[in-house]
């Protein structure tokens, strides 16, 4: 049973090294970023705004620790993307900038301090995500349920996506989320199955597609989506392979962003995906049988998640209509 504290009152940070298991490994080139991924520093009024909330909250985002490239944009129109159960995640995914570490205990008061954030920005939809939390015997499960009921006690009309971790080995702890029915439940599958080992080795393929899979079956009214990063070496044949394998489980929603390494020891970038590669997706996606279609070299799980909800059920709308 996880011990329940106030992170308010949690050690200073800094110190900590951010990836340990990466310090050994060699450092790789970094790629020149190509005009199209470039963005501007986050200096408006309303970024500064939306960070004060969060700050004086002490909340986290996945923003500020996955060093999105849109959070200028986001911030600006009080879009935030909140990480609970800590910041330091028990995984070490080889492209991921969140730090890597042993968890502090789960903070007892985030449901509600998510809520009143909630409340204060005036969200229409709001994305909660994770890290991965595998000391803990249901993986988080729990706080994901405590957080969506906190939010709908106090913004009734918010709808509220879920990006959550793969729950490996914990059982039926998906089934307590599921059944809490957030409007979209958002899990990332993130790369092609042949780079697994080196891109995602804490996860496995099969398991997070069957956890999708495992939602429409419980709850067939429920949105499912995921992602997939691109640069990594994949092959096209691969990327179409997966969007196969996420049809068949029932996904309605695809993204598909470019991957940015975070340092010189994260994995490789092998290449920038250019835009007219991403619209080909897109456009493949679409014919696949996908609801809703993200796809850019800015797209991230999270980025316009509120316009492309509304887009989402339209598009299920239309298709119920057609019925």
């Amino acid at each position: 049973m996880a011990t329940l504290i106030d992170i308010n009152n949690r050690p200073a940070l800094q110190a900590r090294p951010r990836h340990p298991e990466k310090a050994n490994r060699p450092e790789t080139e970094v790629l020149r970023k190509p005009k199209w991924i470039r963005v501007k520093a986050p200096t408006s009024e309303g970024y500064a705004k939306t960070r004060k909330i969060v700050k004086d909250k002490g909340l986290v985002t996945v923003c500020e620790e996955a060093a999105c490239p849109n959070i200028g944009e986001c911030w600006e129109k009080s879009h935030a993307t909140f990480m609970i159960l800590g910041e330091i995640c028990t995984r070490a995914c080889a492209f991921c900038n969140v730090a890597t570490g042993l968890p502090q205990a789960v903070d007892a008061y985030e449901p509600g301090k998510i809520a009143e954030a909630v409340s204060e920005m005036n969200l229409q939809h709001v994305v909660i995500t994770s890290v991965d939390r595998d000391d803990l015997a249901d993986g988080g499960a729990q706080h994901f349920v405590d957080v969506i009921h906190a939010i709908r006690a106090k913004s009734p009309k918010t709808t509220i996506e879920i990006l959550t971790p793969d729950f490996l080995r914990k059982g039926d702890a998906p089934d307590i989320v599921i059944d809490a029915r957030p409007d979209v439940f958002n899990h990332n599958l993130e790369t092609v199955p042949r780079l697994y080992l080196s891109i995602r080795p804490g996860a496995r393929y099969f398991h997070s597609l069957r956890l999708l899979e495992k939602v429409k079956d419980r709850d067939p009214s429920q949105f499912t989506k995921s992602g997939l990063m691109v640069g990594l070496g994949e092959t096209k044949q691969e990327v179409m392979q997966v969007m196969d394998d996420m049809r068949s489980a029932g996904i309605d929603f695809l993204t598909i962003g470019q991957y940015l390494q975070p340092t010189r020891r994260h994995a490789k970038l092998e290449r920038y995906v250019t835009p007219e590669e991403f619209k080909a997706y897109e456009t493949i996606a679409r014919a696949k049988g996908f609801l809703m279609v993200s796809a850019s070299p800015l797209t991230r799980s999270s980025y316009h998640a509120d316009s492309d909800f509304a887009q989402l059920r339209a598009a299920r709308d239309a298709q119920v209509g057609k019925a």
